[in-house]
């Protein structure tokens, strides 16, 4: 499914928004990845993507992500989901993890 290419961050997101549970993250992000590719979502996004640099939300597959979320859990914008995660919380992988 993911061609073994999936941001780090992400899993961690996923894992911290349900507590650990594996199979619960592994549906979360099953039902993300339809959503990318539904209704032009990541184009969607693409015109957005302004707005999510401004407040230093720079890692694309986490902003996506939290675009995701908040079609599913209303009350709060993606772009302020993805604050939280990236500049309050921080986001625990960068760059040069990727290599690894």
């Amino acid at each position: 499914m993911w061609n073994h290419q999936i941001d780090a961050n992400l899993i961690y997101i996923a894992l911290n928004g349900h507590h650990g549970d594996i199979n619960k993250t592994i549906e979360l992000l099953f039902e993300f990845e339809q959503w990318k590719h539904q209704d032009n979502n990541e184009q969607k996004y693409k015109k957005r993507i302004n707005e999510f640099l401004e407040k230093r939300c720079c890692n694309h597959n986490v902003n996506l992500f939290c675009m995701f979320r908040s079609e599913i859990y209303k009350g709060s914008t993606g772009i302020k989901r993805a604050a939280t995660y990236t500049v309050n919380n921080g986001l625990p992988f960068v760059e040069k993890d990727k290599k690894n």
